[in-house]
């Protein structure tokens, strides 16, 4: 019926990087202090209508401070989170993070990967803030050929690796153009397909971030998306709900016109996202299923204040319920 990685019905990234390298890698989260090109007006400026950034990272992750004393703190925060952490993933996440010069990136980079604890690198970006030239250098990176000191090398469950671990994320958010186009997204589909391909070409490993609930989209438009999402070439997916953050276009599009959006109940969030495990390929890594945003940036919170960690319990039994599993309507 299935067979994945930690027993489960569906497959974990937390799951593939244990099989992989016998052990947790943590992220810590990163604000490097890039921009936005739909922020500085290169593409559009106002950004996305749903974003707040401020709402989505730690208060240990902050421009002000260096990468350095970001990581350290990082790790430090999830010590009494996740005890059995050992080595860590730079997780580049503050806006767009392939949005400068080749060699500002790589100098970046490269002084995460310097930290004697961490064993990879993670960087969110947009789709369009990739070129063939940043691509290169991030392969040469992950290929171990561009690294900050000839030797590097980590002991990681058990095992020496010498090449760390790389991946590149992109915020897609929506498979269709119409929903891209009123959350003024400044880019379409077709824009991050390119930017998936031409990742994965280069064997980086390539995630893929989604939201559903986004103004104007039906739970069958939704649904439909997990074909497009099978057509990637990715590694691994992360979905969220949309939340309604405080401030932003976003809110006062709610106001105005709430009936354009689905808002799910908890359980029928649950029901919908098994409706899309069902239909993605079982190989497809699921790193996360919904968002948690802390309650001060949301004007509201349906869910009450159920973490991340006893939804994915609630999922588990109701994959049980169903008798379901990832990929059961899968073809390929």
């Amino acid at each position: 019926m299935f067979d994945f990685s930690d027993g489960k019905r569906y497959n974990t990234f937390v799951g593939y990087f244990r099989k992989k390298y016998g052990e947790r890698l943590q992220k810590i989260v990163l604000d490097a202090g890039f921009t936005c090109p739909n922020r500085d007006g290169t593409v559009g400026t106002g950004g996305c209508t749903y974003c707040d950034n401020a709402a989505f990272h730690p208060g240990y992750s902050t421009p002000g401070k260096s990468l350095m004393r970001q990581m350290e703190e990082g790790m430090e925060f999830h010590k009494g989170r996740y005890r059995s952490a050992e080595h860590y993933l730079a997780y580049f996440q503050a806006y767009s993070n392939t949005y400068a010069p080749v060699e500002k990136l790589k100098s970046l980079y490269l002084e995460a990967l310097s930290h004697p604890a961490v064993a990879g690198i993670v960087i969110g970006t947009r789709p369009d803030c990739v070129d063939e030239r940043k691509l290169d250098m991030i392969a040469e990176i992950a290929g171990g050929k561009l690294l900050p000191e000839p030797d590097w090398s980590r002991t990681v469950g058990g095992q020496i690796i010498r090449r760390p671990v790389v991946t590149v994320e992109y915020g897609i958010e929506s498979c269709h153009d119409r929903t891209l186009a009123r959350i003024n997204r400044g880019h379409d589909f077709a824009c991050a397909r390119k930017a998936v391909r031409m990742t994965a070409e280069r064997g980086i490993d390539t995630g893929a971030h989604f939201i559903f609930g986004l103004p104007g989209e039906t739970v069958g438009m939704m649904k439909d998306s997990a074909e497009a999402i099978n057509s990637l070439p990715l590694r691994s997916v992360k979905f969220h709900q949309l939340q309604i953050i405080k401030g932003t276009g976003m809110e006062r599009e709610f106001a105005e016109h709430r009936e354009d959006f689905v808002e799910f109940s908890m359980p029928e969030y649950l029901d919908f996202i098994i409706d899309i495990l069902e239909r993605l390929r079982p190989g497809l890594y699921i790193e996360r299923i919904a968002g948690e945003v802390p309650p001060r940036f949301v004007n509201a919170t349906p869910w009450g204040l159920v973490r991340n960690f006893e939804l994915l319990r609630m999922l588990d039994k109701r994959l049980e319920e169903r008798g379901t599993f990832q990929g059961r309507l899968f073809r390929a």
